[in-house]
């Protein structure tokens, strides 16, 4: 169970690394505006939040590999990140899209739960 426990948190980790990608390189280009559905102008405006933004998602997915790496130990560190991004996805599905629940939350839920039944 462990193994798909850990699958499960390197997916989480994965999208993490892809919301980076997204919002710190890809905010105002085509791929950007579509994944948000931002104008480009709104993008432009906003570009240096959504920078920032993806940092914070790059720190989570590291945290997430850094738990992946302790082995047997790091089930703190992911219990940790993991809640975290649930808690974030959490509150940006109640204040910014209900999509970022699915996107967000729920996996990391169900990494979560592999994780504490491993």
């Amino acid at each position: 169970m462990s193994t798909v426990a850990n699958v499960a948190v390197a997916l989480v980790a994965l999208l993490h690394v892809y919301f980076l990608v997204l919002e710190m390189f890809l905010w105002d280009k085509p791929a950007g505006l579509r994944a948000f559905g931002h104008t480009a102008d709104a993008a432009r405006a906003s570009k240096v939040l959504a920078a920032n933004q993806g940092l914070y998602n790059g720190f989570l997915a590291a945290g997430l590999v850094w738990g992946i790496a302790l082995g047997s130990a790091g089930t703190p560190v992911k219990t940790f990140f993991l809640a975290c991004i649930i808690v974030a996805g959490l509150y940006g599905g109640m204040t910014a899209n209900r999509k970022i629940v699915l996107v967000q939350a729920v996996p990391a839920a169900i990494a979560l739960a592999l994780v504490l039944a491993s």
